[in-house]
């Protein structure tokens, strides 16, 4: 009877608009250089109602978080390599998802204690430092969740990014190189770091059915907002390193059982940093000079499936 009563409560509070599940949202192709795709609705696949994007090449959509470069989910990561494995961390802690000699990411997690006594854990916000800038995205805390109000917050170098309300609308820092576009009304944007890399992040709630499947027991106070993330890197040294960074690597070997149900990739206390902006954490390699990487030139590939550019790599 508690259990009962908690979960309504969950629905009513956490999700008065929205009772189980965030609906299905429709994306767009928003780069104007496709004229025939550009503007055009799309529904996404069956198997990511809510988290798709438009290839504006063939004008279709497909599930962003299956993609090279994506960390979605309880942290799903889809390395460079094309394998998926899971990476949990730590709730309340810090690690780093790719050092580079001029880009570092680091992320901050999320979570709970489960009942079967593991953290379940989330991406709450990201640091990226480059050049001598800082850019931190983050996912607010909120517990009654609202698609139409904005959940998430961008500061560069410690000011807030006055980003334009409205699908499509942008902001940029010409000194940075960044320019931001808002890929729907609320909680998603697309960042373009010139010359480094490219990040479609979105704010998404742990909805009612999520935490009932997956045993997250998350309560009424808390909806877990946190960040889901694509990159796409313009340009990698063959040294770089990081959870996601390392997989990358040309002669990277993948360690994780690909047999299990869940695959997990160790070494956490490699990845661990101290804070959202430091560059401690064991692997780091940002700051070095460029000539002491030896072999660090830019990685580039090109897969059978059309999917191409620098720092993008092919399933095995």
């Amino acid at each position: 009877m508690k259990l009962e009563v908690s979960l309504i409560l969950f629905s009513m509070l956490c999700f008065n608009t929205i009772p189980t599940k965030v609906g299905a949202r429709k994306p767009a192709c928003h780069d104007p250089l496709f004229g025939n795709c550009f503007g055009i609705l799309h529904n996404c696949p069956p198997a990511c109602p809510r988290l798709c994007e438009v290839d504006c090449r063939i004008c279709k959509p497909y599930c962003a978080c299956d993609r090279p470069g994506a960390v979605c989910q309880d942290p799903r990561f889809i390395g460079g390599d094309g394998i998926m494995f899971y990476f949990h961390g730590k709730k309340d802690q810090e690690f780093c998802l790719v050092s580079d000699f001029n880009l570092h990411i680091n992320a901050h997690f999320i979570g709970k204690r489960g009942r079967k006594g593991r953290d379940f854990t989330w991406v709450q916000s990201i640091g990226i430092l480059f050049s001598s800038h800082q850019l931190y995205i983050v996912a607010k805390r909120v517990a009654n969740w609202k698609e139409s109000v904005e959940h998430m917050q961008i500061k560069l170098d410690g000011k807030d990014v006055p980003l334009p309300a409205g699908e499509g609308q942008t902001w940029q820092s010409s000194e940075a190189g960044l320019i931001i576009q808002r890929q729907a009304q609320t909680n998603k944007v697309r960042l373009r770091l010139e010359g480094l890399l490219e990040i479609v992040a979105s704010v998404v709630p742990i909805t009612l059915e999520e935490s009932k499947v997956h045993g997250y027991d998350v309560t009424e106070d808390d909806c877990f907002a946190h960040l889901e993330l694509n990159f796409k890197f313009d340009s990698l040294s063959t040294k770089v390193n990081g959870v996601l960074g390392q997989t990358y690597k040309p002669d990277y070997q993948n360690r994780v059982k690909l047999s299990a149900a869940m695959p997990i990739m160790g070494g956490a206390h490699k990845f661990a940093t101290s804070h959202l902006f430091a560059t401690d954490c064991v692997v780091s390699n940002f700051g070095l000079k460029e000539k002491t990487l030896v072999g660090g030139k830019p990685l580039s590939f090109e897969c059978g499936g059309g999917l191409r550019g620098k720092g993008v790599a092919c399933r095995r």
